[in-house]
Formats: structure tokens, C-alpha cells, sequence
């Protein structure tokens, strides 16, 4: 398949080297980053996109990339897919898609989960909106850049599962990190914890898999003092879409609102940027109740 590909940072530039690595035409377009192995060089956003079967982009924010939209659309031919694979809010992604489906194009939002790691693997989860012939076009470029692709509805709920996912992964870290805090004020030793819990009603993603006690459950980022595996400030970013989505559906979500808030604290007045979202652990360890 030609593929064009926009933007590659930290997650970009590994997803479209394995596109490259599996036999696909790669052409890439990024301001700043350099191109991954096998990936041709382009000199416009709009040259990455001429010709292209399939254009995928992964991008810092909705903006950025309403003014991609813009640049790629006129340049793509008829039938060709645009897939988003950036995290963005909900209403940047349907209008992206509608522009690309007034100019006869494909379109969908496949936000990702499993971070650099899962890109450079290739084991990526990818949540994705839009049409099903756009979904079946670029399911085979899933299977190599993931391990999963879930057809999650129309244009938008890629990025709606995505953003739900990750109110709840916020939510729980946070009462996880309270609850070893707690524990340790509390004289209970942290492996007896992790043992009842892990095993009992309170288990959780966090809990089992991403423990945030360091030497506690498997290998995480609490083991590597904490360097990001999944950045505070990207769970952030993804708890301030979820509440601007909250309060475009008008909906109550308080836990989310309270860990956006929290989050926003420590990333912004307590150090925790360049952290990983685990981090909160040693926060609330030195914290008392008032």
C-alpha cells in the first residue's frame, strides 16, 4: 500500500518504520523529526498526501490537526483513508472527518494505547471511529503497527473510548497511590497489600499490572524512578479531553473532574511533569490529611 505519513515523533516514528519494515511505500512529513528507516522524505504535508492510498497522522492536538486537515484533504485522491491516529477532542475528529468525507475520502479517529513501547513493538490498541470500508482498508496497517484494532461506532468514538479508558485509568491510579499511601500510615507493609489486592475486589490495571509501589507486583515505571512509561502530563492532556467532552454531552463526571484536577497540581505546581503518571505514589506518601 502507498502510504503517507504525518507526523513523526516519539510514537509516529515507530509505527511508520514497522509500516515500512512489513513492505509498504512510506512517504513522511514531520517539522521537526527526523525520517525512520525506510520511511521517504517529503517536503510538505500535502506531498506526504498526494497519490497515497492511506494517510495516517499523529498529532499534538486537535488543533494542529484541523490545520493538517486542511493542508492534505485537497491533495488526496478520491477513496484514499485518512486515518488520525492522534488523541484529540471528540469534535475536532467529526469535523475532520466530515471535511474528508465531503472530498470522497475515508475517514477515521484510531487514537492508541501501549505508549512508545507498544509503537516500537508494535503492539498498540487502537480504538477507531468512521465507516467500515475506511476500517477495513486500514485494518491490515493495524495488525502491524497492534496487536488489536476495535471498531468502536461513527467518526468520534475512537476518540470517545479512548478519552472513557483513560478517565478511568486517571481515577484509578489515584486511589491506588492513596491507598499504599494510607497503608504505610497505617503500619500495613506494602507486598501484604499488593497480595490481598491484587487478588481481591479492589484489583485494577494499576493494581496488577502498573503497580506504582516500587518493588512491588511487576517490573514498572515505579522500578526506574519513575521515568515515564506514561507521562503525568499526557494523562492530563487526556483527562482535560475528557472533561471537555463531559461538558459537551453534558455529562456528571466528578471522580474524572477531581483527578483532572489533581493531575493539573501536580504536573503544574509539584514537579511531576517529566514523571510518570505513577509518581503520584511518592506525592501522597509525603502529604498528611490537611
Amino acid at each position: 500500500m502507498k502510504i503517507g505519513f504525518i507526523g513523526l515523533g516519539n510514537m509516529g516514528a515507530p509505527m511508520a518504520a514497522n509500516l515500512a519494515k512489513d513492505g509498504h511505500d512510506v512517504t513522511g512529513f514531520d517539522l521537526a523529526a527526523p525520517m525512520p528507516e525506510g520511511v521517504s522524505k517529503a517536503d510538505t504535508a500535502a506531498a506526504a498526501a498526494t497519490g497515497r492510498d492511506v494517510v495516517i497522522t499523529m498529532l499534538p492536538n486537535g488543533a494542529i490537526l484541523r490545520a493538517v486537515a486542511e493542508e492534505v484533504i485537497p491533495a488526496m485522491q478520491k477513496g484514499a483513508v485518512l486515518c488520525d491516529c492522534s488523541t484529540v477532542d471528540v469534535d475536532s475528529a467529526r469535523a475532520v472527518a466530515e471535511q474528508a468525507e465531503a472530498a470522497g475520502l475515508g475517514a477515521l479517529d484510531a487514537p492508541v494505547s501501549g505508549g512508545v513501547g507498544g509503537a516500537t513493538a508494535g503492539t498498540l490498541t487502537f480504538m477507531v471511529g468512521g465507516g467500515e470500508d475506511a476500517f477495513n482498508t486500514v485494518k491490515p496497517l493495524f495488525d502491524i503497527m497492534g496487536q488489536k484494532a476495535v471498531h468502536c461506532g461513527a467518526s468520534g468514538a475512537g476518540q470517545a473510548a479512548k478519552i472513557c479508558n483513560n478517565m478511568i485509568l486517571g481515577v484509578t491510579m489515584i486511589a491506588t497511590c492513596e491507598a499504599f499511601a494510607l497503608a504505610d500510615k497505617l503500619g500495613l507493609d506494602r507486598q501484604k497489600m499488593f497480595d490481598v489486592v491484587s487478588t481481591s475486589s479492589g484489583y485494577s490495571w494499576s493494581m496488577n499490572a502498573y503497580c506504582p509501589a516500587p518493588g512491588v507486583g511487576p517490573q514498572s515505571p515505579a522500578d526506574n524512578d519513575y521515568q515515564p512509561g506514561f507521562a503525568a502530563e499526557l494523562m492530563l492532556k487526556d483527562l482535560r479531553l475528557s472533561q471537555q467532552a463531559a461538558e459537551s454531552a453534558d455529562a456528571d463526571t466528578p471522580m474524572g473532574q477531581m483527578a483532572k484536577a489533581l493531575y493539573e497540581q501536580f504536573v503544574e505546581n509539584e514537579g511531576g511533569k517529566g514523571m510518570d503518571f505513577s509518581a503520584m505514589l511518592p506525592r501522597f506518601e509525603k502529604r498528611g490529611r490537611g
